[in-house]
């Protein structure tokens, strides 16, 4: 037996079996199916359902430059300033074998990133970050908090 034919006959005894019966929107039309789509919203889609984050797809001196360009947003979540380097230096290696190598795809324009430079600021932002004072929401007086509904009207 060829294989299609093995598929097709696990196929049919599944549906014999009602192993399809009770799939979540049997019987209803697919959304969006009769709307123009633009080129590439089905690889859109199936990133998003996937969770797949689209920039793993870039050439490597896009995601390089991708990377740079997001350094600030992930050294908001370091705490300390030895991982800190790390991330960095990691980068900054990476970039480095990247000029090394043979462009593949777009041109690489990324430079290194300035450690102290970017480690100075860094610091700053998060001292300027424990020194803030925290907006606290203005709240209604005790003795109303706890009084509301007992009233009613008639």
């Amino acid at each position: 037996m060829s294989f299609p034919g093995w598929i097709e006959r696990q196929i049919k005894e599944a549906e014999a079996d009602g192993a399809f019966d009770r799939l979540p929107g049997k019987g209803k039309p697919i959304a969006g199916l009769d709307e123009p789509q633009p080129e590439l919203a089905w690889l859109a889609g199936y990133l998003k359902r996937e969770g797949v984050d689209a920039a793993s797809l870039l050439p490597p001196s896009l995601a390089l430059a991708k990377e740079v360009e997001t350094l600030p947003e992930r050294l908001r979540r370091v705490r300390s300033e030895g991982d800190a380097r790390r991330l960095i230096d990691d980068l900054n290696a990476r970039i480095l074998r990247a000029h090394a190598l043979p462009p593949d795809g777009p041109p690489f324009r990324v430079k290194c990133v300035d450690v102290e430079a970017t480690i100075s600021e860094w610091a700053r932002q998060r001292e300027a970050e424990a020194t803030a004072v925290p907006r606290v929401q203005p709240t209604e007086p005790a003795e109303r908090r706890g009084r509301r509904g007992w009233f009613r009207r008639r």
